[in-house]
């Protein structure tokens, strides 16, 4: 398992000497981050935060009015490889404003259903009062974290999530219950921030890298292996953008988006 070696990182100093940053202390910085973000931001696009839109075709966002469409907060685009059935349960981890939840619905149709969860009060009211307004039946929205789901055993098809689990400060333990509500069968679709090779002590201790989806971001191997410890299979990790070319052309250290998929057997 590769819960102790995570763990470890999160306390280590500039010098080596120790920093310790507990897992509550991330989870309020990036919650009052983001609350910050809802509150001000017409569009989720700004400095500091984990992307900007012009993620999504502009097909795939048509039906979406632009204010919505233009509140976007991931690193990728989930949805266009996620292979969405209708009838089939989503579950968005960190589903901010909603927008992602809001186009999975339009490909699983009335008779699935997508359940958005996140951590943010003034998230979850952006996006519970935006799905009013689409007047989308099929969508709803929790409070929780992500590593204590508040989902029932088996309940999802699919777990998809973007730039979000970068975020939390047990990764493992994000895995683990992402196994847990999913069926038999069930997958994973998710944009992420992944590094090659591990980030400067210095930058994995900040707290406005961690709101930035930097800190947070693991090595691209521990990320696959710390999948695969939960139980997945099939695991592939594939980046985006200029880097499509391979995960052999990456700079050393750098963070970039990546679409990471897996099955539950």
């Amino acid at each position: 398992m590769i819960v102790d070696g995570m763990k470890e990182r999160i306390g280590k100093g500039v010098s080596g000497m120790s920093k310790v940053i507990v897992p509550d202390e991330i989870k309020t910085s990036v919650r009052e981050h983001y609350a910050d973000v809802a509150r001000k931001a017409s569009s989720g696009c700004g400095p500091g935060d984990c992307g900007c839109n012009s993620l999504y075709s502009q097909e795939l966002a048509a039906h979406v009015p632009d204010d919505i469409a233009n509140f976007s907060l991931g690193c990728g685009d989930p949805i266009s490889v996620a292979n969405l059935q209708p009838g089939e349960t989503v579950v968005d981890l960190g589903s901010g404003g909603g927008l992602d939840c809001f186009l999975a619905a339009q490909r699983v149709g009335a008779s699935g259903r997508v359940i958005g969860v996140d951590m943010t009060p003034e998230m979850l009211a952006k996006a519970r009062g935006n799905a009013a307004r689409l007047g989308m039946q099929n969508v709803e929205f929790r409070e929780g974290y992500i590593e204590q789901l508040p989902v029932a055993d088996g309940e999802a098809d699919i777990v998809i999530s973007n730039c979000v689990i970068n975020l939390s400060p047990d990764k493992p333990q994000v895995f683990r219950e992402i196994y847990r509500v999913l069926k038999p069968g069930g997958r994973v679709t998710v944009s992420d921030i992944v590094t090659s090779g591990e980030l400067p002590p210095a930058v994995r201790t900040s707290m406005e890298a961690w709101g930035a989806c930097i800190a947070g971001a693991l090595d691209v191997n521990e990320y696959a292996a710390g999948l695969r410890d939960a139980g997945f299979v099939d695991v592939k990790v594939e980046p985006k953008g200029k880097f499509e070319a391979g995960l052999s052309l990456m700079p050393v250290h750098a963070p970039f988006a990546a679409i990471i998929t897996a099955r539950k057997p």
